[in-house]
């Protein structure tokens, strides 16, 4: 099952980011408010989105941000995970496995029901995952792929079994994909899915149920949620949820500040300063589940340099990290130390850092023989020229980036040729292995289980995503065996092993992960978000916020 970890390689075109948790409140401007000991029930929360509607539908949802952020509150799956990526229980009560991991066993709870009354069951699971392995561009080859080898039993109403042809322990990354009910749909195929009236009146688990869209001029202007009575982890005590769509940021920052809106996610850069400034709300930050890297080719014969691990470190700390999230990124990023996720059960704070020192680039490759030539740049022992050309795609993020990168590296007398193409010519470059270094960006969102075997295992080196081709048969080993097991404790050292591995060899160049933030008005209480695995788990424990009690309307 070496290909089932489905992980997309992206290359970030606009300013989304996120970083470590913080919270940052305008307290000096805000007024005085005084909060009541404990929840009360009822008021209102409305929420701006930065897009269109689509579809309200968790399996077609993967490309429109907006839809998912609205599915988050109306479904549901087997699994969540908290915010250090440790999964835990939603729709399934308990869980087993076997002794050789090949089968997992699912108990879901008795008091689940969909918002139409009818009990949540096993068919419901067997019917949602069968949809992931249809034919249809909406299904990512590799979830296709993942879904295609595994059978889904039901061995009950209340029971599901998952048989795997060998054990994969990430598997509950992939089980919390929210269920679709399959007394309403289950004799429909994905195809017939797409256009189908559900999609504008669904029925789903989660703590909210759909009640209607608003509509202005014709279209779809947002849409309007009540509580679900019966969740199964409680009614929460907000009675309406409204989102309302907008066409830019700009625009739906002018609703927060009309008063229109209560939060807005996602908040970009530009209006990061005037967010900061404005009264009577609080402002969230945590590091969003993406990786700025810059890899490198080591298996590229022109550039053997590359292939030693103190060159390689000389890189490193000639590029000033520091001064691009400064400069490039406003502040808003995180230094990145190894592939792992800081935050995640599996990030080891100990791996070690990388601080900016030219002086230090610059004798670990006078220790290695490269010195200067006539020209001005580092020849090798043997004569060749230490030149790289940086390969990057060519939004103003990047190219800035790779800036600087290029001056780092000129500056202790590596030459430097910065090759900026749209992004499709990226990732064919990527993938033929036709590059010295590229600056890219991982995506590692909905993958809160960290695995990073598909990136950096031997065996993903020719057909895979192990685009620097490291070679390295102790960090395979150590990957290769935590994709096994099912033993966190033993998983936990694996991944600090080859994190130490990592930071020793350093194959590839970690530089930052960016920030992503989000502001709610200061009269929404219990609001909270750690770290995050995608955008709209911002909303996870929205069933626990509350609303000033001052601000509910006489009545309610």
């Amino acid at each position: 099952m070496r290909k089932f970890r489905w992980q997309l390689l992206i290359i970030v075109l606009t300013g989304l980011a996120v970083g470590l948790l913080l919270i940052f409140q305008q307290g000096a401007n805000s007024p005085m408010l005084q909060s009541t000991p404990s929840p009360v029930t009822g008021g209102i929360y409305t929420e701006a989105l930065v897009g269109n509607f689509m579809r309200l539908n968790p399996i077609l949802d993967r490309y429109n941000q907006a839809d998912k952020d609205v599915d988050r509150l109306l479904f549901s799956g087997l699994v969540k995970f908290d915010s250090s990526g440790m999964p835990q229980p939603d729709l399934a009560e308990t869980w087993s496995y076997s002794a050789d991991g090949t089968r997992f066993t699912f108990s879901l709870r008795a008091n689940a029901y969909w918002h139409d009354g009818h009990p949540v069951t096993a068919q419901d699971v067997v019917y949602t995952m069968g949809l992931l392995r249809e034919e249809n561009e909406l299904i990512p080859d590799d979830l296709r792929a993942f879904w295609s080898e595994i059978e889904v039993n039901a061995l009950s109403d209340s029971l599901v079994e998952f048989a795997l042809p060998e054990a994969f322990s990430p598997l509950l990354d992939y089980l919390s994909v929210p269920l679709l009910p399959s007394h309403l749909l289950g004799n429909l195929s994905l195809a017939e899915l797409v256009d189908h009236p559900f999609n504008t009146a669904p029925i789903g688990t989660g703590p909210y149920k759909f009640s209607r869209f608003l509509v202005k001029d014709g279209t779809v202007s947002g849409v309007d949620l009540l509580p679900n009575e019966d969740y199964y982890l409680g009614r929460p005590y907000i009675d309406e949820v409204v989102f309302q769509y907008y066409p830019s940021m700009s625009q739906a920052w002018s609703a927060f500040q009309g008063g229109e809106v209560d939060g807005l996610a996602g908040i970009t850069n530009d209006i990061l300063p005037e967010v900061l400034a404005e009264p009577g709300l609080n402002l969230f930050s945590t590091r969003e589940p993406r990786l700025s890297m810059v890899f490198l080719n080591l298996d590229n014969s022109a550039k053997k340099f590359l292939q030693d691990p103190e060159f390689r470190q000389a890189l490193m700390v000639s590029i000033n990290r520091q001064a691009i999230l400064d400069n490039v990124l406003f502040g808003q990023g995180i230094l990145a130390n190894g592939p792992i996720l800081p935050g995640s059960w599996a990030y080891y704070p100990e791996q070690g850092s990388f601080s900016y020192d030219p002086d230090a680039a610059a004798q670990k490759l006078a220790a290695l023989g490269i010195t200067r030539g006539e020209t001005g740049t580092l020849v090798t022992s043997e004569g060749v020229e230490v030149r790289l050309v940086l390969l990057t795609p060519d939004d103003e993020l990047h190219t800035r980036t790779a800036e600087y990168i290029k001056q780092g590296w000129e500056s202790v007398g590596v030459a430097v040729d910065v090759l900026a193409l749209p992004y499709s010519d990226v990732v064919a470059r990527l993938s033929a292995h036709d590059f010295d270094a590229a600056l890219i960006e991982i995506d590692l969102s909905g993958t809160p289980d960290p695995d990073p075997y598909p990136f950096w295992a031997q065996s993903q080196a020719k057909d895979g995503q192990n685009y620097s081709q490291w070679n390295n048969r102790s960090a395979s080993e150590y990957l290769e065996q935590a994709r096994v097991s099912s033993d966190y404790s033993l998983r936990t050292k694996l991944y600090r092993n080859f994190q130490i591995l990592f930071h020793e060899q350093l194959p590839s160049l970690p530089l930052y992960y960016p920030v992503y933030n989000y502001a709610v008005r200061n009269t929404i209480l219990d609001v909270s978000i750690g770290q995050i695995y995608g955008p709209s788990d911002r909303l996870n424990n929205i069933n626990t916020w509350f609303v000033l009690a001052g601000n509910i309307p006489e009545g309610e």
